[in-house]
């Protein structure tokens, strides 16, 4: 994606920030009192409201200087989500072995990294583009590799193992890793006044997530 800015948002506003995830999901009632419905997206959209994390006017600047940078919603940027950055529970440090990413089979090197969320059949897997580098674990069989025999290629969101570090046939591949969210400003302009934002008057910030 061209228009990706590879920064993050200032991390003390996002920490302050509120939103979640959108699901769409089309329900028509029928007659005999039975519904019909149907999911209008494969995979989840999140929101965020960026005004709730302002505490000072320095912050205000900081996010008004972000969004000139980007030139508004035109550019797509990191948002470091203050409920979900983790591929394990928030009080927990990333293993190696927290998300399953699939089975080797001696000849395939490329596995895509996800977050699964529940188990079995209605599991849903959410394909994570941008992890933190420096926290991106990864194990073979049940062991940790080094850090030499893989790499995270950004165009493809995908873990990429060295030649001589392909899993071999059967062998389960596992990942740990903090993570941030693709979004860009969900709005054209940012209003607010002086007097209205020393009266405690937060101004909306919204983002909305991006495909990548």
């Amino acid at each position: 994606m061209a228009s990706f800015h590879d920064v993050l948002f200032p991390l003390g506003v996002s920490f302050g920030a509120t939103g979640g995830p959108e699901r769409r999901n089309e329900i028509i009632s029928l007659t005999s009192g039975r519904e019909k419905r149907n999911s209008r997206f494969a995979n989840s959209r999140r929101h965020y409201d960026a005004g709730t994390g302002l505490r000072s006017l320095d912050d205000l600047q900081e996010v008004i200087a972000f969004f000139e940078a980007r030139r508004g919603s035109l550019h797509a940027f990191r948002f470091r989500d203050p409920f979900e950055m983790k591929s394990c529970a928030p009080a927990l440090a990333p293993s190696a072995m927290d998300q399953s990413l699939g089975f080797g089979d001696g000849t395939v090197s490329r596995f895509a990294l996800v977050k699964v969320y529940g188990s079995g059949a209605d599991a849903y897997q959410r394909s994570i583009r941008k992890p933190v580098a420096a926290t991106l674990r990864v194990a073979v069989a049940g062991l940790e590799r080094p850090a030499a025999d893989f790499s995270f290629d950004q165009t493809t969101g995908e873990v990429v193992f060295t030649e001589a570090a392909k899993p071999g046939a059967g062998q389960r591949v596992t990942a740990g890793f903090e993570f941030d969210v693709p979004v860009r400003f969900d709005t054209e302009r940012i209003a607010i006044s002086l007097k209205a934002f020393k009266a405690g008057q937060i101004p909306s910030i919204p983002l909305v997530e991006v495909q990548l």
